[in-house]
């Protein structure tokens, strides 16, 4: 059932109060006028500049309203005044509906009751969701849901066909193309669709399905409006990690997961992972690296932005941290040193009266009922701080242990940071420096090639292997320090998680 056919049962079935949470108000304003036409129904809307007017009445004749019913007291005896079948539409009522405005929350649960035996109705549209204890039992909560695929392609289609006679702009959207920039497009109101189709279109005088960027773009202004998530400009590839081609192979098999051919052939959309393992070995950085590869916005999940120091702020975060990544989505939420942010769950409620315990559970109960093409990316580093809940099956797709680099694998990004530094890896004794630097993390042996390339840039001269050596030799690597959390980690991951690269390392 759509949006449409529901909000036409409860007016039929005469629900009194209905509460629709929607930024787009415009749209839902169509819908209920269409709908008033189809049941012979008077429409109006209030606005608090307004007061009660016929829908569809332009502003210059909005000007001339200088209607008592701005009050929303006097709008309410409004409703009740009128005889003939009615649709009321109050748009962003939400300000009178706390404890301030008490006598405005009673009148309208006295109207719910006298309405019931009327025809007519009165619908709140609002993008905050404001719902006093006194009105639950009363009001039908609605939600708008952003346009679909389908809704997309018709908004698409009608910029295009007005564009078709302008001959300095190019249009280079074949079928795969389309779905790419629509399936980018997916979480953006009607509106700002539109105005990003139509900025690409102004600016580069063409539109293709390489204008995703643009559409990310439009989605970065979403994120940076809420606060609490942060947008990465990922600019990382998988050309720049070393290792980890289990891990790769895997995330290349779902690179196309997100399309409808994926639907149509009944595969899920993928959870995500949760990547355990080292510090320094890449784990952040694959994260980067994905969002790269299925060229979705990477949303960075901040924990210590979720805690407020008013009780149920925390709770309140988090569940708009979880729609503003919905909002934006299909997009990858990339969480890392999970283990720190839950760390002391099970003691919550004797250190913080358990508003941890509570934010962790909001999270997992999303994790497990989601249905948004939202895929998290967890990092952590001890798994001894983990909380079991997390890693039950269902919940992520797949556990992937990322271990230190094998030889194989540390050749490999010694090339890649060396190459990356504008340095030609064949001129440097790649086996050497592989020798050298076992059971070193990636980290450790970028940090190598820099101090190296400090020595020899003081020294007014060329880098060379014997500069990463000493580098190499004067460094203590993490994995001596902390060799019995280390190997119980792995000892841990057999069997529990899969290995990230070809297997232990040397």
């Amino acid at each position: 059932m759509n949006f449409s056919e529901e909000i036409e049962i409860l007016i039929r079935a005469r629900y009194a109060l209905v509460y629709i949470q929607s930024f787009e108000e415009l749209r839902v304003l169509k819908i209920l006028a269409d709908l008033g036409e189809r049941q012979n129904k008077s429409v109006f809307e209030w606005s608090l500049n307004t007061g009660i007017v016929p829908v569809g009445t332009s502003i210059q004749s909005r000007k001339n309203q200088n209607s008592p019913t701005k009050d929303p007291l006097i709008a309410l005896d409004a409703v009740i005044e009128q005889v003939d079948p009615a649709l009321f539409i109050f748009k962003d009522f939400h300000p009178f509906l706390d404890k301030a405005h008490f006598g405005i929350v009673r009148k309208l649960k006295e109207i719910a009751i006298h309405l019931k035996s009327s025809y007519k109705t009165i619908i709140i549209i609002s993008p905050i969701l404001e719902l006093p204890v006194e009105l639950e039992k009363e009001i039908c909560l609605l939600h708008f849901p952003l346009p679909g695929l389908e809704e997309l392609a018709d908004l698409l289609e009608g910029i295009l066909h007005e564009v078709s006679a302008a001959p300095e702009v190019v249009i280079d959207l074949e079928s795969e193309g389309r779905e790419r920039l629509l399936r980018a497009a997916l979480g953006l109101t009607w509106g700002e669709a539109e105005n990003v189709f139509a900025k690409v279109l102004v600016r580069n005088k063409r539109l293709s399905g390489d204008d995703v960027d643009e559409v990310l773009s439009e989605k970065r202004q979403i994120i940076r409006k809420n606060g609490l998530l942060e947008f990465f400009d990922a600019e990382e590839d998988f050309e720049m990690v070393g290792g980890m081609e289990s891990l790769k192979r895997w995330l290349e098999k779902r690179t196309s997961a997100f399309s409808e051919r994926a639907r149509e052939f009944g595969l899920p959309i993928p959870r995500g992972i949760l990547m355990l393992g080292v510090q320094g070995c890449g784990k952040s950085l694959c994260a980067k690296a994905v969002s790269n590869l299925w060229k979705m916005p990477l949303l960075r999940f901040d924990m210590g932005r979720m805690f407020g120091s008013l009780v149920g702020a925390s709770e309140d975060n988090m569940r708009r941290a979880i729609a503003a990544a919905e909002s934006v989505a299909p997009a990858i939420l990339w969480i890392d040193e999970i283990d720190k942010a839950f760390a002391g769950t099970q003691g919550s409620g004797f250190t913080d009266g358990g508003t941890t315990a509570r934010v962790f559970g909001t999270f997992l109960t999303w994790l497990s009922e989601k249905k948004s093409p939202v895929f998290v990316v967890a990092t952590a580093n001890d798994i001894s701080e983990l909380p079991p809940e997390l890693m039950r099956k269902g919940r992520m797709d797949e556990i992937f242990f990322v271990d230190l680099p094998t030889s194989t694998e540390r050749k490999e990004i010694f090339r890649i940071h060396i190459d990356r530094r504008g340095r030609d890896p064949g001129n440097y004794d790649l086996e050497a420096l592989v020798e050298a630097s076992q059971d070193f993390s990636g980290a450790e042996i970028e940090e190598a090639i820099n101090s190296g390339l400090y020595d020899a840039f003081s020294s007014g001269r060329e880098l060379t292997s014997e500069d990463v050596l000493l580098s190499l030799n004067q460094t203590a690597p993490l994995s001596k320090t902390m060799d019995e959390r280390i190997s119980q980690t792995r000892k841990w991951a057999v069997g529990r998680a899969r290995f990230a690269g070809i297997g232990p390392s040397d």
